[in-house]
């Protein structure tokens, strides 16, 4: 558990405004907080699995709004993984641009498909108006 002056400063360095407590920003910085203050801990007591637990489900929860953010302000998302230096941002920015350029690449096919029917359909008109004229 962060102490109050610890959460206090954090929030400071991470508000958006004036009044800001409970921003996406603000709670992934808190959560990171307490994932570190964890991780400390669990390398000293290897087997307290209470605490390993607590890890994990705010490890998981830190996911969810980085997920979040990254949905809703890409650029926000970008500086908070830089100020917090967050290796799993990089990975979620790489598996977005994956899915992108997977999408890109069956729109792709998909029209490439869509113009080779239209070329076959046009071929048949001609044939048809062809034969009519002879």
């Amino acid at each position: 558990m962060l102490d109050k002056k610890k959460k206090q400063q954090i929030i400071n360095k991470f508000k958006i405004h004036e009044n800001d407590t409970g921003s996406p920003q603000v709670q992934i910085a808190i959560l990171s907080e307490e994932v570190k203050q964890l991780t400390g801990h669990l390398q000293e007591h290897k087997h307290d699995h209470s605490s390993r637990r607590g890890l994990l489900k705010k490890v998981a929860e830190r996911r969810k709004l980085l997920k979040y953010l990254q949905k809703e302000d890409e650029k926000a998302f970008e500086e908070l993984a830089k100020k917090l230096k967050l290796k799993i941002a990089k990975k979620m920015i790489e598996d977005e641009e994956e899915k992108q350029r997977i999408e890109e690449e069956i729109l792709a096919k998909e029209e490439l498909k869509a113009s080779e029917l239209l070329e076959k359909e046009e071929e048949k008109k001609n044939k048809e108006d062809a034969k009519e004229e002879e």
